[in-house]
């Protein structure tokens, strides 16, 4: 978390570590000044992880885009039955740039090695409890890009399916909840806004269970 802050109406208090067995997570307790004028003492959880970067790879010759999948354990924990779950390809800066993060993940991941992205926004995902920031990004991709099979690190543990899908089945997979993952639909969704690539034209409308 970064030390300076500047709202005159939060007092941090005491900061305590919780734990840094894999990121920081903090309880930070702190006097809030209500709009009536007085203080309330407060407590929170803080889970700092860094920020990150994610992208949708897609092509408009064949009118396809690129996702990963992979088994995510919080999901498996609660109510996703196989944990399995479709993504836009991400990960956490490393030291980084955000474009120069995105790019290195995406060859990993993917196994595209993408020279030029365009960044379309940067938003809190969870902002009750985590302070990362995810850098959103789309590119265009081809096949002759391809460098590797993709698939991640396997020193990171990781086991990523490459998804190639036509774009409209992956709008109807964000309708029938096969697509659940945030920053997926909302990559999706200014897919579709912005006509990066051909649809049918009727509204995205994402299924809450």
């Amino acid at each position: 978390m970064k030390a300076q802050y500047y709202n005159p109406r939060v007092r941090i208090i005491k900061e305590e570590l919780l734990s840094d067995n894999w990121y920081i997570l903090k309880k930070i307790t702190f006097k809030y000044e209500k709009e009536n004028g007085q203080w309330e003492t407060q407590s929170r959880e803080v889970y700092d992880r860094g920020n990150g970067a994610t992208i949708l790879l897609y092509n408009r010759h064949k009118q396809t885009i690129v996702l990963t999948r992979q088994f995510r354990m919080p999901t498996y924990l609660n109510g996703n039955v196989t944990g399995m779950l479709i993504e836009t390809c991400a990960g956490l800066l490393d030291k980084e740039t955000p474009e120069e993060s995105i790019l290195r993940e995406t060859e990993e991941e993917t196994g595209y090695h993408i020279d030029r992205v365009q960044k379309v926004g940067e938003v809190y995902m969870s902002p009750g409890s985590v302070t990362e920031t995810l850098h959103f990004f789309v590119a265009e991709y081809s096949d002759v890009m391809t460098t590797g099979p993709g698939g991640g690190l396997e020193a990171e543990q990781e086991n990523i399916e490459v998804v190639e899908l036509p774009f409209a089945q992956a709008l109807d997979m964000v309708q029938s909840g096969e697509i659940r993952d945030a920053k997926t639909v909302m990559l999706l969704q200014y897919a579709q806004i912005q006509g990066l690539l051909k649809v049918k034209s009727k509204p995205l409308h994402i299924l809450i269970d």
